[in-house]
């Protein structure tokens, strides 16, 4: 059976390095951003175009290249977060996490008995369609399955630590551009209010043992954010690749004229 060798450098303490997929649906783009040298990628559906069928094919690609592909649910509905596990995601990310309780229905969503409620189904790609021992196999998804939670809410932060001493969640992911709209400066991710609440995740996530993860644009404050204890970075996404290296080039092309 395939491992989540992503979940297990983070448990060795490694950093690691992934981006977002937003629009560019062929499984090709998996190849791609294994030939980068990127760890992992997470499929956006809640705002990006993809369905299930179009992220299925992605989620295996990256699963053969080891890439450990993850994926921001849109709701936390069981059947949503059920059948893209099923598809092979290795992981889950949960947005708009306020509550203890809306980690623990996670949780259960995520994890098969007696960790959680998911249901068994043994023909499908998280098991490459071979389903060997069902003890064997549900014992690996618990451990290798990544259950990730997003910072995006000021009372995220009020109730951080109820929020993660849930057992079973591994990663707490910062959004900071809508944590920088709930506390009242809009798009000022590097804002004092904001910094400092990015901090306090930082070190709840440490004291609870979870890894503390954010998701930005500039490569500048990554780096900035890795060095105050950061384990797991997400940089951009397809499109804002591609919109940086056009306009780049494209400025560039303009001013010789």
């Amino acid at each position: 059976m395939r491992r989540n060798v992503i979940k297990q450098r983070l448990a060795d303490g490694d950093k690691i390095i992934g981006t977002m997929l937003q629009e560019l649906r062929t499984p090709s783009m998996a190849q791609v951003l294994h030939a980068v040298g990127f760890d992992f990628f997470m499929i956006d559906m809640e705002h990006g175009s993809f369905n299930l069928e179009s992220a299925s094919e992605i989620i295996r690609v990256g699963r053969i290249l080891d890439m450990c592909p993850l994926v921001r649910a849109p709701s936390p509905e069981y059947h949503l977060i059920a059948k893209v596990l099923d598809q092979g995601a290795m992981g889950v990310m949960m947005p708009r996490i306020e509550t203890r309780g809306q980690v623990e229905t996670l949780v259960e969503s995520m994890k098969y008995p007696p960790l959680g409620k998911r249901g068994c189904s043994s023909d499908a790609p998280h098991s490459e369609y071979s389903f060997g021992s069902l003890t064997e196999f549900i014992d690996i998804n618990n451990q290798d399955t990544l259950v990730i939670t997003q910072i995006e809410r000021k009372v995220a932060i009020e109730n951080i630590d109820d929020i993660l001493v849930v057992p079973g969640v591994d990663v707490a992911l910062i959004g900071p551009e809508d944590l920088s709209v709930s506390m009242g400066v809009p798009g000022e991710t590097s804002h004092p209010l904001v910094e400092e609440a990015i901090e306090k995740v930082i070190e709840a996530a440490n004291h609870h043992n979870v890894v503390p993860a954010i998701h930005m644009g500039g490569a500048e404050p990554l780096i900035g954010w890795l060095g105050k204890g950061m384990r797991m970075v997400m940089y951009s996404s397809d499109l804002g690749f591609i919109m940086e290296a056009s306009e780049k080039g494209l400025n560039q092309i303009r001013a010789s004229l």
